[in-house]
């Protein structure tokens, strides 16, 4: 892009580099929403103060995680989903998962432990919890020099279970990342969806570690308020075309009901023991994209 005037006075344009001042950042970010949407026909789209950006991806996609809250979250909604009906907030949600947060107008019970919405059978047809599993992230996409964050949502049915190699639900994924010695904020993650799945499901796994100038990229991010504020759920979604997404991902049929399935609380998932790796003494070249994890994932994937 070539030097621009936005002057009247006609004065020549600087030649310096030009990057916005962290106030105009804030402001910025305080303004603009994205995320990235899951759809029912298998494919992400970048979503930008409602509107959709650029083309969808099919199938899978890649992110680096940024931030997340510590605990699984809890989203609930009174009615069943209406496509015709405005965007809403949940009627009773908890960020932490223990109790509902303050914001939330209809509160079920004082914890999420004793709540009625958390049994077994109070989902939809009596099958599942009504009140639902959900973790959100705050993602940067890999080849994206802004560094833009986004916010992903990973559905119930993508959180718990078991992987298989080096393929996991996202939260055998970071615990089976950290065994092995790796941070999850520091390797490129690919989501793809589980063409094997009755419903929505996603699978994570590692594709790289990052770059150096990736790895200061995440820590400027970092700091970034949307870190914090994609990570969590509030009582005013921002993107008002959230509620409908949220729903879209829930029903696959258009007017269905949303299927409700049950997730266990504290599953203890089996993570591959630590694979013990030689650093190398000076590393001060950029890190390829086919670095030294390639061969660490194809050890991860045996099963001897």
């Amino acid at each position: 892009m070539g030097a621009v005037t936005i002057f009247n006075n006609g004065s020549a344009p600087s030649n310096r580099k030009r990057e916005l001042s962290p106030l105009a950042k804030s402001l910025v970010s305080s303004t603009t929403n994205r995320r990235i949407q899951l759809n029912t026909n298998g494919t992400f789209k970048r979503i930008i103060n409602g509107e959709v950006v650029g083309k969808p991806l099919k199938g899978e996609m890649e992110i680096i995680v940024v931030n997340t809250q510590e605990k699984v979250s809890r989203v609930f909604y009174i009615k069943e989903y209406d496509p015709d009906a405005p965007p809403a907030a949940p009627d009773c949600w908890s960020n932490a998962g223990d109790v509902p947060d303050a914001g939330a107008k209809g509160k079920q019970a004082a914890s999420c432990a004793s709540c009625p919405q958390n049994v077994v059978g109070s989902g939809a047809k009596g099958k599942g919890r009504a009140c639902r599993y959900q973790r959100r992230l705050a993602v940067v996409v890999p080849g994206d020099p802004a560094g833009d964050l986004y916010q992903f949502s990973v559905p119930a049915k993508s959180l718990f279970g078991k992987g298989v190699g080096n393929v996991h639900p996202f939260e055998s994924y970071y615990k089976f990342l950290a065994a092995n010695s790796f941070s999850l904020d520091e390797v490129v993650t690919k989501v793809a969806y589980n063409d094997e799945a009755e419903t929505l499901e996603l699978q994570f796994s590692p594709t790289r570690e990052l770059t150096d100038e990736e790895i200061d990229l995440v820590a400027e991010a970092r700091q970034r308020p949307e870190a914090t504020s994609y990570t969590v759920i509030t009582a005013f979604e921002t993107d008002t075309a959230g509620r409908k997404a949220k729903a879209e991902v829930e029903a696959p049929k258009a007017k269905a009901k949303p299927v409700f399935t049950d997730e266990p609380d504290e599953e203890e998932e089996e993570v591959a023991p630590p694979i013990k790796r030689k650093r190398a003494v000076e590393d001060t070249e950029e890190v390829p994209t086919k670095s030294k994890l390639q061969s660490v994932i194809s050890a991860w994937g045996d099963d001897d």
